[in-house]
């Protein structure tokens, strides 16, 4: 009679009645950490010995990060192609369950835990994901470098007509916008950063220069005029109130005080810091500038790039090169399957959501358009994206 096969899972939490039952079973071979933020750390350093796991259980409620915030990190990190996400709660709630469900982790138990069937079910999963998951992420990429996108006549043909067109019709403001900034102030009239397109193709993205050549150097003399410093984000977390006592949403980070915060919330107002910074009269900005960013003239450029074939007029957004690597090897590089877009799906589904959308949502409606696109689909995107721009004038 062949024997059981040893389970080797990996148990995240604290709660010793089910590390008894999970570690009193022979026919499992378990590791403990007793918070997502250790098991986080564990898995960076022994990504061999993870990769041999069946299976991750953890606590509902754990010290550092809930187990639902847990998931989605290793989810989107692509560390849950192959092995089963199951949450274990001390005791049976329909509100737990329903979370657990509308987080779509693979299943949820409630102690005590009927071992039999935990095993039967982990080895369920872990053929449906090893199928399913981990086949569809290895064929996305071998596609990618064996099939790499090519634009479709028709669009790759209304992309030169559209941008062509618009650059000699606009060519009298482009050469007055060059001129002028030049004028003003010294240095190049066009800012250049680097982003990524279809085929994790790597371009030079262009805008008018509207900020004096040494812009960064004197970003410390402004920020303290930041527009934004005024909007009192707290000292706690949105997602942490609603969370037991000492039970963070996400990874914990030591302050300088020695205080711990959550690691959503840290780059929640680095980001608010970084990205949106605001300041009436800012003085790096050149008069000239001013007028193109209130005019949007600024962006004109872009059409160079589509004019290129960098670009095309509908597409997912260009990605700055370091966000781009760091999904190059997960299930949302299937976005890279389709060109790079002065506007798409997500922009015009962001104004549906009120601007609010997460970036989890927002990678999968650039998947939606990498698998679904057409001309006349992207001839309905550019009619929705003139239906905002009139709704945002009438305002």
């Amino acid at each position: 009679m062949e024997e059981p096969k040893v389970e080797r899972i990996l148990y995240i939490g604290n709660n010793l009645a089910t590390i008894e039952q999970l570690s009193g079973n022979s026919n499992i071979d378990l590791l403990v950490k007793d918070n997502g933020l250790a098991a986080i750390q564990w898995i960076n350093n022994h990504i061999s010995e993870y990769d041999e796991l069946d299976a991750v259980l953890c606590s509902l409620g754990i010290k550092g990060m809930n187990a639902f915030a847990l998931f989605n990190h290793m989810q989107f990190h692509n560390l849950l192609n192959k092995i089963p996400f199951i949450v274990v709660a001390q005791r049976f709630e329909f509100a737990s369950r329903a979370m657990a469900r509308t987080n779509k982790v693979d299943d949820y138990y409630a102690f005590p835990l009927h071992i039999e069937n935990l095993i039967a079910r982990i080895e369920f999963l872990k053929k449906f994901k090893a199928s399913y998951s981990q086949a569809n992420v290895k064929k996305t990429i071998e596609d990618l470098e064996s099939h790499p996108y090519k634009t479709p006549f028709l669009k790759r043909s209304f992309d030169i007509i559209m941008s062509g067109g618009a650059l000699l019709a606009l060519s009298p403001v482009l050469i007055g916008t060059m001129i002028a900034i030049r004028m003003e102030s010294k240095g190049k009239v066009f800012y250049s950063s680097k982003r990524v397109g279809a085929n994790f193709h790597e371009f030079g993205f262009y805008k008018f220069r509207s900020m004096y050549q040494d812009a960064d150097k004197r970003l410390k003399e402004v920020e303290h005029l930041n527009q934004y410093q005024g909007e009192d984000l707290g000292d706690e977390c949105p997602r942490c109130k609603s969370l037991p006592q000492g039970v963070f949403c996400s990874p914990t980070l030591k302050q300088d005080d020695n205080t711990e915060i959550c690691e959503y919330f840290y780059i929640k107002k680095k980001n608010a810091k970084a990205a949106f910074l605001k300041v009436e009269n800012d003085p790096r900005i050149t008069k000239v500038g001013k007028f193109i960013r209130n005019t949007s003239i600024d962006e004109l450029p872009q059409l160079i790039n589509i004019l290129k074939g960098d670009m095309s007029i509908v597409g997912n957004r260009p990605l700055p090169v370091g966000e781009a690597n760091a999904i190059t090897k997960s299930r949302w590089s299937r976005r890279f399957k389709a060109a790079a877009g002065l506007t798409g799906l997500w922009q015009v589904e962001l104004r549906g959501k009120d601007g609010g959308m997460s970036e989890e949502e927002r990678f999968e409606l650039d998947n939606t358009y990498a698998e679904s696109n057409s001309f006349w689909g992207d001839t309905k995107l550019i009619f929705r994206t003139l239906k905002i721009f009139i709704q945002k004038g009438s305002v």
